[in-house]
């Protein structure tokens, strides 16, 4: 009996819309499994650059770019951004043919994959709001986790062509319970950032050499991945490993939001959030989120 791999899939038309450092690399995976990628982007000389490095075309528009594709992705900033490439006359939904999917990689509200859901639907299209988790290296790896919201159906559709750069691709329920599953993913990270933290600024101010004390917790029952992956280079002081502190104060944003709706409490989301704005103030919007150690110690950034 054989083996069904990436690259028997069948080769689709597809459109990748934000070619930031998640959508770049994948749609580098969507290319290198055989599909068809027609890309766009808001700065026009990176999705010319993308087709240097990748091949396939670049598009002027959303709706150039989704036109006669089978499935168009998007990775953007927020949900003025998803709604700029998706609504209006030059909007992907308006390019897309009937029966096309949609599948939305960006981390937005829960409302705007519910309204856009909403509207794909009116023109016989499919909408999936997939935010994903696993960062920049994730994407690079093809190793990115994929939250779904939406049609069963279409996420049977979609889920094959997805894990070109994803190890886990799972569907939640209806339209916006992918985008509530990131928000849980987000408020899980936000007090293990934060313990990660105050835990190797009070080994560095014990003395301790923290390199040992990572490998002898992290044998225990304080394992996690923040541990694994950021501890070692929180120690060196370096917080440049893709997903910003301006971006996750922008989620954050979105659960506080989410919660006054349904009446979650967050008290510690909404104190590690105030930490967050600190590391900003301080000119670190840009440092990944593990930089919230900055504040622990004697020097800001």
């Amino acid at each position: 009996m054989s083996t069904s791999t990436i690259t028997d899939l069948p080769s689709y038309a597809v459109a990748f819309l934000g070619l930031g450092v998640m959508g770049d690399p994948m749609a580098g995976h969507l290319a290198r499994a055989g599909h068809r990628v027609t890309v766009y982007n808001r700065t026009a000389s990176k999705a010319q650059d993308w087709v240097r490095r990748n091949g396939g075309r670049a598009a002027p528009t959303p709706r150039a770019a989704a036109a006669g594709a089978d499935f168009v992705f998007s990775c953007v900033g927020n949900d003025d951004d998803l709604r700029s490439v998706t609504l209006g006359a030059e909007g992907a939904l308006a390019g897309m043919a009937p029966g096309a999917v949609f599948v939305d990689h960006t981390t937005t509200s829960a409302d705007v994959a519910r309204e856009l859901g909403a509207e794909a639907h009116e023109r016989g299209l499919f909408f999936l709001d997939a935010p994903v988790s696993g960062g920049q290296a994730g994407a690079q790896n093809g190793a990115l986790t994929v939250m779904c919201g939406g049609d069963a159906a279409a996420f049977e559709r979609a889920q094959p062509v997805v894990k070109a750069y994803a190890r886990a691709v799972t569907r939640l329920g209806g339209h916006g319970a992918g985008q509530l599953c990131k928000m849980v993913n987000q408020i899980a990270i936000a007090g293990v950032v934060q313990s990660l933290s105050e835990a190797l600024a009070f080994g560095e101010r014990a003395g301790l050499d923290l390199n040992t004390v990572l490998q002898v917790i992290g044998k225990g029952a304080a394992q996690s991945w923040q541990m694994d992956n950021r501890g070692p280079t929180m120690i060196e002081g370096r917080y440049d490993f893709g997903f910003a502190v301006d971006l996750m104060r922008k989620d954050f944003g979105l659960c506080l939001d989410e919660a006054r709706h349904n009446g979650a409490r967050l008290p510690l989301l909404a104190l590690v959030d105030q930490f967050y704005a600190d590391v900003q103030a301080a000119g670190g919007g840009r440092l990944d989120t593990s930089s919230l150690l900055t504040r622990l110690r004697d020097k800001m950034v």
